[in-house]
């Protein structure tokens, strides 16, 4: 089974920059043995489970992990001597005080360099610090940043300073804006730590979820965190030859 098997042509026009209003009008495709394939909605949903039915939800909550910052020390090379500006997105928390990232521009960083997140114009005074060392660098554009702050104080500045991670088919055409932080939230998340939202789960409403265990639907809830890999392209040609790692997660019912 090769990529090359999944290429498909995508219309601009079919490309949606905003979730469907209410979550739940979003078109549903059903499949079922022996029957023709149907279009519907979300909000149909209950009339094909059966009571007994269950439906497992992941209820990890989107942090805002893209980060912005410029490069202490280090300029552009310019007459300007502008400092050269550098993006992440955290991956995956290591410590109190430490995250996996993604960085752009990868290459041009250096273990030990000292990056500044946050405002640029309150730095004068101390405020909207947001700064962190690279500790370690690996290919691809990965580091590991050791933050000033940690623990609470850490996930406060990441959440005061940090941008939702947009699927980049949207960031390529629009920015980043304060709807995003709940458009790109489930309904039932609860436990931070994903850097990209599980976005099966983005169709459902409270009134949805009611409908269903009115139905006799059981809903399960299970925290996987979602990490920056997602956006990440597939590197090999042999999609067989990619295997998924298992992970392990208790079910909880609602």
């Amino acid at each position: 089974m090769r990529l090359s098997d999944f290429d498909f042509d995508l219309p601009e026009d079919r490309i949606a920059l905003r979730p469907a209003e209410p979550r739940d009008s979003a078109r549903l495709l059903v499949v079922r043995p022996g029957r023709p394939i149907a279009d519907h909605r979300v909000n149909e949903l209950p009339d094909f489970l059966r009571p007994g039915d269950a439906l497992v939800f992941n209820d990890t909550r989107v942090i805002p992990a893209r980060l912005f910052g410029l490069r202490e020390g280090r300029t552009t090379g310019g007459a300007d001597g502008t400092p050269v500006t550098v993006e992440a997105t955290l991956h995956r928390r290591l410590a109190v005080n430490r995250w996996s990232a993604f960085m752009r521009p990868g290459k041009r960083l250096k273990v030990g360099d000292r990056i500044a997140f946050g405002a640029r114009e309150d730095r004068a005074c101390g405020l909207g610090r947001l700064d962190a060392v690279i500790a370690e660098k690996h290919e691809g554009g990965e580091v590991v940043l050791a933050f000033e702050l940690s623990g609470p104080d850490l996930d406060v500045g990441i959440a005061q300073h940090g941008d939702m991670p947009l699927p980049p088919y949207i960031a390529a055409k629009r920015g980043e804006d304060e709807r995003d932080r709940a458009d790109y939230q489930t309904v039932y998340a609860r436990e931070d730590g994903s850097v990209a939202a599980p976005t099966a789960g983005l169709h459902f409403t409270p009134d949805l979820l009611e409908r269903l265990k009115a139905r006799g639907v059981s809903l399960y809830f299970v925290t996987l965190h979602v990490g920056a890999g997602t956006f990440l392209p597939v590197k090999t040609d042999d999609v067989e030859s990619t295997r998924c790692t298992p992970s392990t997660a208790r079910l909880r019912r609602k």
